[in-house]
């Protein structure tokens, strides 16, 4: 086991990464930027160092720096957390090529999984079903692009090969508006992710967001945790998510999440990861595969006792997956609301000095959060300021829980969304379960359209 782990990555992830490895007896380094010197895991990590100034480009994406620190301070191993330089192949091939373990994936599955065209292919492969759509990139000649429309039919959506966040995606109703948004989409892959390849899919008009959660190890074993949903989202961005999910048919999900499992086996895949998928009328189509720990794995952690950020720190190590898919055990429903420093309904970003924060307790209520009263909220960086996961027996008291956390939780100084959360909690379609991904939209531009 690691004696020494330098984190690559700041905020709660970090903060929940240096708790794993404290409990493991493992000490810590903490990188940080100069906005960030005064950040609780900061000051309670064995070492920290200063990588640069405020903005990312030159502290927490700044390669270099991060090696440099990993260097000076004997670290062993690398976690990155997610965002930043989680699902960089570079960054993994340039830690594992400096002579330290990158905990994540190996460099040519980042690159595999990443590019989203290849990672369709991957998994068409391991029988893992798929959207509806092209096999690769689209050619150049716009009546090429037009007759690949006409085959999957309208709407279709056009996605950057390399993107994510929500970014690099246009959907398009119409032949007439078809070449248009090609363009436009390939310009902004081009300026966000330096790679103008795009792609095209059917659009499905109402599907559920949910994810299939894995862990492999190096010897070939490879589990699922069950799933996620995660389609209460604004701007391709989720705020709410809920494991397991509503009204879903449990045959369905083993028998997807055996065949995510396999696919790990058969790319040699290492480390936690997420299947995302739209599910729609029953059925389960890929969408793209996570690298890395996602921003919700606590719902999972909570329904099934396993500890993901442990479990990826030990298979780094090189050690066996401690069990089977027959020991997985799901008991239980967790719910988890983003606490963003935004405004709740036109979502802008809202930094600033925190003057109070009081954050909710009692039974399974569960907040993962770097922030402390006086804290200040740079505006460099994305605006999730914690996660409140509420556990109950069932989703009614696990949602009723929620609801009683959120009116205990008190933030002032600055906005966040923490109204919208309690206004959602009350929703009758999201309490009944099983909205689709556009549902949250379509309530805040009726709610937009009144004021």
């Amino acid at each position: 086991m690691f004696e020494k782990i330098l984190i690559a990555n700041r905020g709660e992830i970090a903060l929940r990464i240096q708790r794993a490895c404290r409990e493991m007896g493992i000490k810590t380094v903490a990188v940080h930027s100069e906005a960030d010197a005064d950040a609780k895991y900061v000051k309670l990590a064995d070492e920290s160092v200063c990588i640069g100034p405020a903005p990312s480009i030159h502290s927490y994406l700044h390669v270099p720096a991060i090696i440099s620190a990993a260097e000076v301070t004997d670290a062993q191993a690398i976690h990155p957390g997610y965002g930043f330089l989680s699902e960089s192949a570079d960054f993994s091939e340039r830690v594992e090529k400096s002579g330290f373990v990158f905990i994540g994936p190996r460099a040519e599955t980042i690159r595999l999984m990443g590019d989203k065209v290849s990672a369709k292919n991957a998994m068409k492969k391991a029988g893992v079903p798929v959207v509806p759509g092209v096999d690769g990139a689209l050619p150049d000649d716009p009546a090429e692009i037009v007759k690949i429309a006409r085959s999957i039919g309208y709407p279709v959506i056009i996605k950057a090969s390399g993107g994510g966040g929500g970014r690099g995606m246009r959907v398009v109703h119409t032949e007439a508006a078809l070449i248009n948004a090609v363009t436009m989409t390939k310009t902004e892959a081009q300026a966000a992710f330096n790679n103008p390849m795009v792609y095209m899919e059917k659009f499905l008009e109402n599907p559920r967001h949910i994810e299939i959660q894995i862990l492999a190890d190096q010897h070939g074993n490879a589990v699922y945790l069950g799933e996620r949903d995660c389609s209460m989202q604004r701007r391709h961005q989720k705020i709410i998510e809920e494991a397991p999910a509503p009204h879903l048919n449990t045959k369905l999900r083993d028998k997807i999440g055996e065949r995510c499992a396999e696919a790990c086996r058969k790319i040699g895949y290492r480390g936690a990861g997420t299947f995302e998928f739209l599910y729609e009328n029953d059925e389960f189509f890929f969408i793209e595969m996570n690298t890395r720990v996602q921003v919700e794995h606590p719902v999972t952690e909570m329904i099934t006792g396993v500890d993901i950020v442990q479990q990826q720190i030990r298979i780094a190590a090189g050690e066996k997956l401690p069990f089977r898919q027959k020991d997985i055990q799901f008991r239980g429903h967790a719910v988890e609301c983003r606490i963003n420093a935004e405004h709740p309904y036109t979502f802008v970003p809202s930094p600033g000095r925190i003057n109070t924060w009081h954050v909710p307790g009692g039974p399974g209520i569960r907040v993962d959060s770097h922030v402390y009263a006086n804290y200040f909220v740079p505006p460099y960086y994305d605006s999730m300021i914690g996660k409140l996961i509420a556990y109950g027996d069932t989703r009614e008291q696990a949602i009723a829980r929620m609801r009683t956390a959120l009116s205990e939780m008190v933030v002032e100084g600055i906005n966040t969304n923490i109204p919208l959360h309690q206004e959602l909690m009350q929703d009758a379609a999201f309490l009944q379960g099983g909205t689709s991904i556009h549902y949250l939209e379509h309530k805040l531009a009726e709610k937009m359209k009144g004021k």
